[in-house]
Protein backbone atom coordinates (compact mmCIF):
# COMPACT_ATOMS: atom_id res chain seq x y z
CA UNK A 1 0.00 0.00 0.00
CA UNK A 2 1.10 3.52 -0.75
CA UNK A 3 -0.16 6.52 1.22
CA UNK A 4 0.19 10.28 0.97
CA UNK A 5 -1.17 12.93 3.31
CA UNK A 6 -2.08 16.56 2.78
CA UNK A 7 -3.43 18.11 5.99
CA UNK A 8 -6.22 15.82 7.21
CA UNK A 9 -6.80 14.24 3.81
CA UNK A 10 -5.16 11.00 2.69
CA UNK A 11 -4.89 9.15 -0.60
CA UNK A 12 -4.24 5.42 -0.34
CA UNK A 13 -3.41 2.95 -3.09
CA UNK A 14 -4.15 -0.62 -2.12
CA UNK A 15 -2.68 -3.43 -4.19
CA UNK A 16 -3.89 -6.59 -5.86
CA UNK A 17 -4.85 -9.31 -3.41
CA UNK A 18 -5.07 -7.11 -0.31
CA UNK A 19 -8.00 -7.57 2.04
CA UNK A 20 -9.73 -4.18 1.93
CA UNK A 21 -10.92 -4.18 5.56
CA UNK A 22 -7.60 -5.43 6.95
CA UNK A 23 -5.68 -2.80 4.95
CA UNK A 24 -7.93 0.08 6.08
CA UNK A 25 -7.94 -1.15 9.69
CA UNK A 26 -4.14 -1.50 9.71
CA UNK A 27 -3.81 1.99 8.20
CA UNK A 28 -6.12 3.49 10.86
CA UNK A 29 -4.26 1.71 13.67
CA UNK A 30 -0.82 2.77 12.37
CA UNK A 31 -1.84 6.41 11.82
CA UNK A 32 -3.92 6.68 15.01
CA UNK A 33 -7.16 7.42 13.15
CA UNK A 34 -10.04 7.33 15.65
CA UNK A 35 -12.49 9.29 13.47
CA UNK A 36 -12.58 9.35 9.71
CA UNK A 37 -14.68 9.43 6.56
CA UNK A 38 -13.90 7.40 3.46
CA UNK A 39 -14.89 9.96 0.84
CA UNK A 40 -14.59 7.71 -2.20
CA UNK A 41 -12.79 4.79 -3.72
CA UNK A 42 -12.35 3.41 -7.22
CA UNK A 43 -10.60 0.39 -8.64
CA UNK A 44 -11.55 -3.27 -8.72
CA UNK A 45 -12.58 -6.05 -6.37
CA UNK A 46 -11.36 -9.54 -7.16
CA UNK A 47 -14.19 -10.82 -4.97
CA UNK A 48 -16.59 -9.30 -2.46
CA UNK A 49 -19.58 -9.97 -0.25
CA UNK A 50 -22.36 -7.41 0.02
CA UNK A 51 -25.11 -7.39 2.60
CA UNK A 52 -28.69 -6.22 2.55
CA UNK A 53 -30.17 -5.48 6.00
CA UNK A 54 -33.54 -7.24 6.25
CA UNK A 55 -34.41 -5.77 9.63
CA UNK A 56 -32.75 -8.51 11.68
CA UNK A 57 -29.55 -9.43 9.84
CA UNK A 58 -27.53 -8.84 6.70
CA UNK A 59 -28.52 -11.09 3.80
CA UNK A 60 -25.20 -11.82 2.02
CA UNK A 61 -24.63 -11.70 -1.73
CA UNK A 62 -21.23 -12.94 -2.92
CA UNK A 63 -19.44 -11.69 -6.01
CA UNK A 64 -16.88 -14.26 -7.14
CA UNK A 65 -15.68 -12.67 -10.39
CA UNK A 66 -13.81 -9.34 -10.67
CA UNK A 67 -15.99 -6.22 -10.67
CA UNK A 68 -15.11 -2.56 -11.20
CA UNK A 69 -15.68 -0.41 -8.12
CA UNK A 70 -18.05 2.40 -9.09
CA UNK A 71 -18.46 3.80 -5.57
CA UNK A 72 -16.91 3.18 -2.16
CA UNK A 73 -17.57 5.26 0.93
CA UNK A 74 -17.93 4.90 4.68
CA UNK A 75 -16.62 5.79 8.11
CA UNK A 76 -13.87 4.87 10.53
CA UNK A 77 -14.83 4.82 14.20
CA UNK A 78 -13.42 3.22 17.34
CA UNK A 79 -14.81 0.17 19.13
CA UNK A 80 -13.02 -1.24 22.19
CA UNK A 81 -10.05 1.03 21.38
CA UNK A 82 -9.65 -0.54 17.91
CA UNK A 83 -10.56 0.84 14.47
CA UNK A 84 -14.01 -0.06 13.15
CA UNK A 85 -14.47 0.38 9.38
CA UNK A 86 -18.01 0.59 7.94
CA UNK A 87 -18.27 0.61 4.14
CA UNK A 88 -20.88 0.69 1.40
CA UNK A 89 -20.04 0.12 -2.23
CA UNK A 90 -21.42 -0.28 -5.74
CA UNK A 91 -19.68 -2.40 -8.36
CA UNK A 92 -20.24 -3.27 -12.03
CA UNK A 93 -19.45 -6.64 -13.54
CA UNK A 94 -18.73 -7.88 -17.05
CA UNK A 95 -22.42 -7.48 -17.95
CA UNK A 96 -22.29 -3.80 -16.82
CA UNK A 97 -24.99 -4.37 -14.19
CA UNK A 98 -24.59 -2.71 -10.80
CA UNK A 99 -24.56 -4.57 -7.50
CA UNK A 100 -24.11 -2.86 -4.18
CA UNK A 101 -24.94 -2.37 -0.55
CA UNK A 102 -23.25 -2.81 2.81
CA UNK A 103 -19.78 -4.20 2.17
CA UNK A 104 -19.05 -7.24 4.35
CA UNK A 105 -15.70 -8.21 2.83
CA UNK A 106 -13.66 -7.47 -0.29
CA UNK A 107 -10.38 -8.48 -1.87
CA UNK A 108 -8.68 -5.87 -4.04
CA UNK A 109 -8.25 -6.78 -7.71
CA UNK A 110 -5.41 -4.92 -9.51
CA UNK A 111 -5.72 -1.82 -7.27
CA UNK A 112 -8.02 0.30 -5.14
CA UNK A 113 -7.62 4.07 -4.85
CA UNK A 114 -9.16 5.50 -1.67
CA UNK A 115 -9.48 9.09 -0.48
CA UNK A 116 -10.27 9.64 3.18
CA UNK A 117 -10.42 12.49 5.62
CA UNK A 118 -9.51 12.26 9.28
CA UNK A 119 -10.72 14.29 12.24
CA UNK A 120 -7.71 14.63 14.56
CA UNK A 121 -8.58 15.08 18.22
CA UNK A 122 -11.96 13.40 17.74
CA UNK A 123 -13.13 9.87 18.35
CA UNK A 124 -16.21 8.47 16.66
CA UNK A 125 -17.82 5.57 18.46
CA UNK A 126 -19.90 2.69 17.13
CA UNK A 127 -22.02 1.39 20.04
CA UNK A 128 -24.57 -1.36 19.60
CA UNK A 129 -28.09 -0.02 19.18
CA UNK A 130 -30.19 -2.75 20.81
CA UNK A 131 -33.46 -1.76 19.08
CA UNK A 132 -31.98 -2.30 15.61
CA UNK A 133 -29.32 -4.86 16.49
CA UNK A 134 -26.71 -2.76 14.68
CA UNK A 135 -23.64 -0.80 15.65
CA UNK A 136 -24.44 2.82 14.79
CA UNK A 137 -22.06 5.74 14.39
CA UNK A 138 -21.82 8.04 17.42
CA UNK A 139 -20.14 11.35 16.65
CA UNK A 140 -19.94 12.40 20.31
CA UNK A 141 -19.28 9.27 22.41
CA UNK A 142 -18.90 9.64 26.16
CA UNK A 143 -15.26 9.43 27.18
Amino acid sequence: MQTVREGNRWVLRLDDGQDLFAALTDFARKEGVRAGAILFGIGMFRSATFGYWDGTRYQPHEIAVPHEVIALHGTIATVDDAPSVHLHSAVAGPDHRLVGGHLIRATVGVLQEVVLETFPGRTFGRPLNESFGLRMLDLEPAV
